[in-house]
């Protein structure tokens, strides 16, 4: 009987796996078990860069022994893909470059910890862009994710593995990183959950730095109740990173409002749409449609909803990679042969193994992004660029606070689209930094976002709404985002 019941199970909620282990109708083994059969029978998706077999195995064991002891944490049994930029001790992590190919971690990073801690399951490392710089997943050095929901499709990115990992049923859940919309934009795709926090809701510790005042660790799930319960567990303190905020962390899942999420079923809120971005040229008709559907679905709620003015939609992706690069330039500075990672066989002095380490280890898009943001460092240029989109950050992040300071809420799409074609955007960097115009907005200013679906496309592919909130407002983003 419990074999039958596992040939026939399908993961929905974290709350529902677990009462099913602790009936006994299936165990954490065996679900492990039909996981890795289903992540080798999806093997051409190119999800994983590598599967931790042994260790999963050995996990599950342990958690199977705590169960039957009741003394099993909040995440016994889960199975979580982390992208492969997270660290995660005795494994490799790569970044997806070929710069840090065959490098092992030496330390866990602190969500990793605390996965651990509460006995979740660590499946494997999920392909992304290289560096986390990315739209697509057309830019890892081990090749591109496909989307499980039309293989002719890109997943989104920079966490494209770690969605599509969630939508195919290769995990139950997935930690990305997401400095512009790199969690919310491919959860959009591939029709999953994604969440960004508050800038220092989560610890930074052990994640592999892109742009150091934009990044943030955040989850994947198949449910908004599923990402509050991860995000309760990964939020925090941490004594390794000092921009982790001191604030306490409350509980995200036991005041249950609706779908296990915080807040009253009977909570109104006000709700601000950005008129420029639904009324944005380059902005799919149906997407529109769907976000707008949802609005009047949150109006019959009993919610105020109004749209309100962002005239400053064209400088978001500007000011966001004029900062970012700059970031990068710094941070990759330490990927160089000498310091660290992949060294060239073909140098002949210490100024030719800098550029030879580099200029072969590094992909394209990695390297124009440091280029930029050297030229915007530069002397001659500092105050032109850097300096002046410091200025536009700070008046972009007023903006989006005099707004929140007047609703609780700001909704946009996603995205402007849906998924788009393998190879669509890739010869055009401009057209592809446009797919982050609605996303980057909350990294630049620091709130915590979360991308929802809502609905199908007539292409059959999903699209998503957006909703952020002030700072360390997660509980009534759950809350609202539940009722999408």
């Amino acid at each position: 009987m419990a074999l039958y019941y596992l040939n026939m199970y399908t993961f929905t909620t974290i709350k529902n796996l677990q009462a099913d282990l602790q009936s006994g109708k299936i165990s954490c083994t065996s679900v492990l078990n039909k996981t890795l059969k289903t992540i080798s029978e999806k093997k051409n998706l190119n999800v994983f860069l590598e599967v931790f077999e042994a260790s999963a195995v050995e996990q599950a064991k342990k958690v199977d022994e705590k169960i039957k002891n009741k003394t099993a944490g909040k995440l016994a049994g889960v199975i979580v893909a982390l992208k492969d930029n997270i660290c995660y001790k005795g494994h490799k992590v790569s970044a997806s470059s070929k710069i840090l190919e065959g490098f092992e971690s030496l330390y866990s990073s602190t969500v990793v910890e605390r996965l651990l801690a509460q006995d979740a399951i660590i499946i494997g490392r999920t392909n992304c862009d290289e560096f986390a710089m990315g739209s697509s997943n057309e830019n890892s050095a081990f090749g591109k994710v496909l989307n499980p929901l039309n293989e002719k499709y890109v997943p989104g990115g920079s966490s494209g593995g770690a969605a599509a990992s969630v939508a195919a049923d290769l995990a139950h859940v997935a930690l990305g990183s997401d400095t512009g919309g790199s969690i919310r934009q491919p959860a959009s795709f591939c029709g999953v959950v994604g969440f960004k926090p508050t800038y220092g809701r989560v610890s930074r510790w052990g994640l592999i730095a892109y742009a150091s005042s934009f990044d943030q660790i955040g989850p994947i799930t198949k449910t908004v109740e599923d990402a509050a319960l991860v995000m309760e567990i990964i939020a925090g303190a941490d004594e390794y990173d000092s921009t982790a905020s001191q604030k306490p962390v409350p509980s995200y899942t036991n005041k249950s409002g609706n779908n296990g999420s915080t807040g009253s079923p009977t909570t109104k809120y006000k709700i601000a749409y950005l008129k420029d971005c639904i009324e944005a040229n380059g902005l799919d008709p149906e997407v529109k449609k769907a976000v707008l559907n949802k609005l009047e679905e949150f109006k019959k709620q009993g919610h105020v909803v109004e749209a309100v003015d962002f005239p400053y939609l064209d400088f978001l992706v500007p000011v966001y990679y004029v900062l970012t690069t700059a970031e990068a330039s710094s941070n990759l500075s330490r990927f160089d042969g000498v310091h660290y990672g992949y060294r060239t066989t073909k140098a002949t002095d210490l100024e030719s193994t800098y550029k030879k380490s580099r200029s072969e280890g590094f992909g394209k898009e990695v390297k124009r992004r440091i280029m930029l943001g050297t030229f915007v460092l530069s002397a001659g240029y500092y105050d032109a660029y850097y300096a002046k989109g410091q200025k536009v950050r700070k008046l972009l992040q007023q903006k989006t606070f005099d707004i929140l300071k007047q609703y609780d809420f700001i909704v946009t799409p996603s995205t402007p689209g849906t998924a788009f074609e393998f190879g669509k955007n890739s010869a055009d960097p401009i057209k592809m930094y446009l797919e982050d115009i609605f996303t980057v907005q909350a990294n630049i200013a620091g709130v915590p976002a979360i991308s929802v679906p809502c609905g199908n496309h007539t292409n059959g592919l999903p699209m998503g709404i957006q909703i952020m909130a002030n700072y360390f407002e997660e509980g009534k983003l759950f809350e609202i985002a539940s009722k999408v």
